[in-house]
């Protein structure tokens, strides 16, 4: 029997497979995307979330589903090309594309669609013990996320910062300009110009990390009081700043695949006057979330038809595992209401404390703003990182992280699979470092925070990604480290403790 005939695609799934035949589940996904590849893209990626498609089922060849759908043979390619890059499937050389891990475990829900309220951040204290928790000598840091830490390039770098001090000496010692090393800021752009974007040495604002970058657009564009709608969940980075300015969460309903919902966002503009939007630009932490190319589109004509400054996350652009790396929302703008923040933490050295910004029409009111608060950033960190770029070995540090990245997150998922309660669910993160895990709605991340800090292992509990109380039943894992067997011995205590805690309180 053909391997198509046992796929719920191409049998009793869809209607009777003639020459010409389309799955019965083809034509409710014809309004959902101006693409006729998302067509094909939506039409699996949902089968495999129904369970109605298992791991290891074969898709249809392209010519076959192509007849299916009633597409062309590339429009189905570049489907299948996207559900892989989103980890759904996965293509074998000479056998086709296969689902691939278990759609139970495979991703997290949206969570209740509600109509949320702008609120102050709440979780000041719960951050203050995870911080603590997170540098305590002898714990397992799965609760920070810092991916370049999982191959690090210690010797290459301290080779180049040793060249770079012995050239410079004394100049080291002294202040740069405020705006940051010509030098550095000209490979900065270079690398975006790669890419295909308009961005130049002059436009770059070197900062204090994507941290102090964020901070400062935030203060461009917004003052105490008003509204900033952001992703949910979202980076607790992200809270803690605009809780420090004394400005107000809106969280939009985010998507654990693709990314923020523009129909949301939309909705929220109806009934709120927002200030500014934060978002991710390439990938959302805690979600590992991805945002479609056409719909970063559509976000930025959104918000240039509100006038609302986009402030672009863009520490994990560098990260994605499949795939060409997202283009920036900036691309899609005819003003210049896009600011992009970014940083070398998540990619290369977090303790350099080196980001940019890039502030289109705010650049002198961010030079201003960065000058009152840290005059400038490190010269010695600056130099070294323009060197270290210029030689290439940032690029061939990359090439050596991103496998290691890639299978730490399938080693971890597996380890989740086998230690963890079958009820729980796990993100599929497009890059990064991270996994979101959802499990029962009574279970309590705080108490298991507290749990697992005592048997040596931090982690961070999912409230402190949402403005309010929201996310308990969460947890985020980092698997930003080299993979050893204290690292699989956590995992398998926290499953152990997971059981124990749904037995102990149970619903």
């Amino acid at each position: 029997m053909n391997s198509d005939d046992r796929n719920p695609i191409a049998s009793g799934e869809a209607t009777e497979m003639g020459s010409h035949a389309v799955p019965k589940d083809a034509a409710r996904f014809d309004h959902q995307s101006h693409y006729l590849y998302q067509r094909v893209v939506d039409l699996i990626r949902n089968q495999i979330i129904d369970d109605t498609l298992n791991t290891g089922d074969r898709l249809p060849s392209l010519r076959s589903m192509s007849v299916q759908m009633q597409v062309s043979i590339p429009t189905v390619r570049q489907a299948y090309l996207e559900l892989e890059r989103q980890g759904f499937i996965q293509a074998k050389a000479k056998s086709g594309y296969f689902v691939q891990m278990p759609a139970r475990r495979q991703i997290v829900s949206k969570g209740r669609s509600q109509r949320r309220q702008p609120c102050k951040v709440r979780c000041r204290q719960l951050l203050d013990k995870v911080y603590d928790a997170v540098h305590q000598p002898g714990v397992v840091p799965l609760g920070i996320a810092i991916p370049c830490m999982a191959q690090p390039a210690t010797k290459t770098l301290h080779r180049t910062m040793k060249r770079v001090m012995t050239r410079t000496q004394e100049q080291i010692l002294s202040y740069a300009p405020t705006a940051g090393d010509a030098s550095l800021r000209s490979q900065i752009a270079f690398r975006y110009q790669q890419q295909f974007e308009q961005v130049h040495g002059d436009q770059v604002i070197i900062t204090n990390g994507a941290q102090e970058a964020t901070a400062i657009a935030l203060q461009c564009c917004a003052k105490p009081g008003d509204i900033i709608a952001v992703e949910s969940p979202s980076y607790h980075g992200h809270m803690e700043i605009i809780e420090s300015l004394g400005m107000l969460v809106l969280e939009i309903e985010t998507d654990p695949v693709t990314g923020v919902s523009i129909q949301s966002l939309e909705q929220a503009f109806a009934r709120h006057d927002i200030k500014a939007c934060l978002f991710s630009s390439a990938m959302n932490n805690p979600l590992g979330s991805l945002t479609r190319d056409d719909d970063r589109a559509a976000l930025v004509r959104l918000l240039e038809t509100h006038q609302v400054p986009l402030i672009e996350d863009d520490v994990y652009g560098e990260l994605i595992y499949n795939g060409r790396r997202p283009p920036l929302a900036r691309r899609y703008a005819q003003s210049d209401l896009v600011m992009t923040c970014s940083s070398f933490a998540k990619t290369l050295a977090p303790g350099y404390r080196i980001g940019w910004l890039l502030a289109g029409r705010h650049h002198e009111r961010a030079c201003q703003i960065k000058r009152a608060l840290s005059c400038s950033s490190g010269l010695l960190q600056q130099l070294t990182l323009s060197e270290f770029l210029a030689s290439g070995e940032y690029d061939r540090h990359l090439k050596r992280l991103m496998p290691v990245l890639k299978n730490n997150a399938q080693r971890m998922r597996a380890a989740i699979e086998d230690h963890f309660p079958h009820s729980t669910r796990v993100s599929q993160p497009q890059g990064g470092s991270v996994l979101w895990l959802e499990l029962e709605r009574h279970f309590d991340s705080r108490r298991f925070f507290d749990d697992a800090l005592e048997q040596g292992i931090s982690l961070m509990p999912g409230a402190i990604f949402a403005a309010a109380d929201r996310f308990n039943n969460y947890l985020r894992l980092s698997y930003g480290h080299p993979w050893s067997d204290a690292m699989e011995d956590a995992i398998q205590r926290l499953g152990q403790l997971a059981h124990l805690a749904l037995e102990q309180h149970p619903k």
